[in-house]
């Protein structure tokens, strides 16, 4: 390790570590790489309370068993699918040899090789689950990993350094902490891949850095999710499944609900039925260990700023539970229910990241495409309703990282199932195989026959007129 060395040496020195490791090691058989997720498992499993009450000081305020389930869970689920599967991934596959070859005993197939060394920075929203399940994958692909948790949660950021340090070889997984000097400096390095989970803003930033080594990146971004609610749909079903997605980490989730489109004859009708719902969930926030606190003054005042901006445009604004306002010192707010904001508000521009949403009254579901697909691609898109032909036409007529159908938020939990954004909303995935994949370089490999019979048929020089007719002979419709 270098002595006081800047942000840049320091990362270059865990990549020339890590690269002398993959280099000696070759591409690493199952085994090998079981181990290494496997010692990521053991780590989280011996330490994960630890890390839960990290998460709720980092937070002011998040349940633990919220924790356990989202981040602990969640993260091990994937760590152990990966661990189960990988060795059927790595099979070479066997592919189609071109005529004649394919008689004198050529044979191709595809091997999937490791990359290197995967960059993977998480969020402070689920700080364990954006670094460990991407990383899961990675490893399982035979690849190294620099780990760069997110500055607005210190703590947790802290005890994870620790934890890998004392208990993982950094030349197989390293993390490494800091604020925005450390992340800018992380996005520059010549890593072999990067993941970036966060805004698109961020996201841009970090693909135009990773530019400057043609470093492939993995953008799991957000946007403004929308939900349909079609005219066939369970109403009161849609509010409370809408009211905890809504209550579930505050809000703050890539994949919640931003915009809900509601038929405009059932506006009010949702709106109640929403309210009630919540408000059972979480009769109260302030205090409530049960209520996930925003995450910093500085997001507080930013969801505080969107709320009273769409009320100076002149939007209504119900609040559930209905007698709470939240306190800026708790930083648990109560849900906001924006209806009907000009398009030019700021909650209509912007992603929520918090406990509130929009409704907007809609006449046809045609209006509500069209205005889908005018914004950015968003992360996940959801559709209440009973309606076959309905569904199908919003499912036909959008694009979206992917899609839960009368509910929400349940596509991103398949972890045999590829989650990733399209467009602003992101690109690339993990998950399942198509996450092995994503980490994994297909790599061709073509074995000659004994028998050549290029010279035979006229393929090399000197070419005659024999060779012309045959070439022409394939070109066919």
């Amino acid at each position: 390790m270098i002595v006081d060395a800047t942000p840049a040496e320091h990362i270059a020195d865990l990549l020339a570590r890590q690269r002398a490791q993959r280099l000696a090691e070759g591409c690493g058989d199952a085994a090998s790489r079981r181990v290494r997720i496997q010692r990521v498992i053991d780590l989280l499993v011996e330490n994960h309370r630890t890390l839960v009450e990290a998460i709720d000081l980092d937070f002011g305020g998040r349940p633990r068993g919220y924790s356990i389930m989202n981040d602990v869970l969640g993260s091990l689920t994937s760590l152990k699918h990966a661990r189960d599967h990988l060795e059927t991934w790595m099979q070479p596959e066997p592919r189609p040899v071109f005529a004649p070859y394919d008689q004198l005993g050529a044979t191709a197939q595809v091997r999937y090789q490791p990359k290197g060394s995967v960059g993977i920075l998480g969020t402070w929203n689920a700080p364990l689950f954006t670094l460990l399940s991407p990383l899961a994958y990675a490893l399982a692909a035979g690849n190294r990993a620099v780990l760069k948790p997110s500055e607005i949660v210190p703590r947790t950021a802290a005890i994870l350094a620790e934890l890998f340090a004392a208990r993982v070889d950094p030349a197989d997984v390293a993390v490494v902490t800091g604020g925005p000097e450390l992340a800018d400096a992380f996005t520059r390095q010549p890593f072999d891949h990067l993941v970036f989970t966060g805004s698109t803003a961020v996201g841009k930033s970090v693909m135009r850095n990773a530019a400057e080594h043609l470093v492939p990146v993995t953008l799991e971004l957000g946007g403004k999710s929308p939900t349909v609610i079609g005219r066939s749909a369970d109403l009161p079903q849609a509010a409370e499944r809408t009211a905890m997605a809504k209550a579930s980490n505050a809000g703050q989730l890539c994949v919640n609900a931003d915009l809900v489109y509601v038929p405009r004859e059932r506006l009010d009708e949702f709106a109640a039925d929403l309210a009630k719902t919540y408000g059972e969930l979480l009769p109260q926030v302030t205090g409530n260990p049960d209520a996930v606190s925003v995450v910093s003054a500085k997001h507080h005042a930013r969801i505080r700023g969107y709320l009273d901006d769409a009320a100076a445009h002149g939007a209504r604004i119900e609040v559930a539970p209905a007698d709470e306002s939240g306190r800026a010192e708790d930083r648990r707010l109560p849900l906001h229910i924006v209806i009907d904001p000009p398009a030019d508000a700021l909650i209509m521009r912007e992603e929520i990241f918090g406990p509130a949403v929009v409704l907007l009254p809609y006449d046809t579901v045609e209006q509500v495409l069209a205005d889908i697909n005018a914004r950015p691609n968003p992360l996940a898109l959801y559709y209440f309703g009973t309606d076959a032909a309905e569904k199908q036409q919003v499912l036909d007529h959008t694009l979206s990282g992917g899609v839960t159908v009368n509910d929400l938020m349940m596509h991103p939990g398949l972890e045999d199932a590829p989650f990733g954004g399209v467009g602003a909303s992101g690109m690339g995935h993990y998950h399942g195989r198509e996450g092995f994949l994503e980490f994994s370089h297909a790599r061709t490999v073509f074995e000659a026959p004994p028998s050549d019979l290029r010279r035979e048929y006229g393929l090399v020089p000197p070419y005659g007129p024999d060779f012309e007719s045959m070439m022409a002979a394939q070109i066919t419709p």
